[in-house]
């Protein structure tokens, strides 16, 4: 497990190429606030958009996930335990008033990207008018 990428996987990278040619700027693994050892895959502070770039085995993809058969029980566990957390990192959040977006790693990057440049466009006007914006 030492060995799986925890960050910087191929479809969240090419995600972020997407998003970063059409102009937007991020966080890299910023850490979710109050939780301790969680972090945000690619994260939009000010938008308070969140997105989460799940892997198909390790957070339980309804349509790709597969069971080990040897030392079936610990990774059901290991997995129960994994989906769990993702609940509530995103009950957290979301309770924290950001938008959550998780994603499967086999979903198409530019639909990813398209989705997430859609929710932080949203936000983004959204957040400035509620912050009181300044003036004269």
């Amino acid at each position: 497990m030492s060995r799986q990428a925890s960050r910087d996987t191929a479809p969240e990278v090419a995600v972020r190429k997407l998003l970063h040619a059409s102009g937007y700027r991020y966080r890299l693994n910023e850490r979710v606030p109050q939780m301790s050892r969680r972090t945000i895959d690619i994260a939009f502070p000010r938008a308070k958009v969140a997105v989460f770039m799940d892997g198909c085995f390790w957070h339980g993809c309804p349509e790709h996930a597969t069971q080990p058969k040897s030392n079936a029980e610990w990774w059901r566990q290991k997995l129960d335990k994994n989906m769990a957390r993702d609940s509530e990192t995103t009950a957290h959040l979301v309770a924290e008033g950001w938008t959550v977006l998780r994603f499967w790693e086999h979903q198409l990057p530019a639909q990813v990207a398209e989705v997430v440049a859609e929710a932080v466009d949203r936000e983004r006007p959204a957040r400035r008018a509620t912050q009181g914006g300044g003036g004269s």
